[in-house]
């Protein structure tokens, strides 16, 4: 526990979160991002990111997956502790998160018991992120419900189970859903349409994609 007088917090560096479905460019975002970048790439979408010098990238593979959580956490630990970088991405989130589903149903076979740990395991890994002291990016795919009524409200959200998304996505400042619209990419992080979106940093509800980060004056 911190305590701090008088509203001296400390600024904490901000964490956002993109879901959209594949093509759409989300793993590409991140270069808007300044700093050196450790990338943990879950799914094998790293191509975009070739050739990049401010980018290491960790990929893991089939074999990886029976030690998914140590291997993520003592990783995540070092990128932390490592003063090169200054971001950290998480790159696809919903593979993550299948990958330590598999491995809490294969230790115990209590379905609810076993979506309470996975729960739990993405809401400490949020809290280590949020603690970073690092700007933190997230993917995920998105999951289309249908169009619910005339609108359509509602019709997205993340591919992750609907508790785990909340407890690790609390920590996140910007949540967003990136599509194509007219040739263009757009993020949507208006609530009010009742996909998953939020956004803590500014006013803005529909961006272009490649808007996401502005400088303390606004600007791209």
């Amino acid at each position: 526990m911190k305590f701090y007088e008088d509203g001296n917090i400390p600024e904490i560096p901000n964490m956002y979160f993109i879901y959209g479905d594949g093509g759409t460019g989300k793993t590409s975002l991140l270069k808007q991002l300044k700093g050196h970048k450790f990338v943990f790439s879950f799914d094998m979408s790293s191509n975009v990111l070739i050739g990049d010098k401010d980018v290491d990238v960790v990929i893991f593979e089939h074999n990886d997956a029976p030690n998914i959580q140590a291997m993520v956490e003592e990783c995540i630990i070092r990128a932390i502790q490592n003063t090169k970088y200054q971001v950290i991405v998480l790159d696809n989130v919903t593979a993550l998160q299948n990958l330590v589903l598999e491995n809490i149903d294969n230790a115990a076979k209590d379905n609810r018991q076993n979506y309470q740990k996975l729960q739990l395991w993405f809401r400490d890994l949020g809290t280590i992120l949020k603690e970073s002291g690092k700007t933190i990016y997230a993917t995920a795919h998105q999951l289309d419900n249908g169009s619910s009524g005339i609108s359509g409200e509602g019709r997205f959200q993340a591919d992750m189970n609907e508790k785990t998304f909340n407890a690790f996505t609390s920590m996140f400042d910007l949540v967003g859903r990136i599509y194509l619209a007219a040739g263009e990419r757009m993020i949507d992080l208006d609530p009010e349409k009742g996909n998953h979106a939020k956004n803590r940093l500014d006013n803005r509800k529909l961006i272009k994609a490649n808007e996401l980060i502005q400088s303390e004056k606004g600007e791209k």
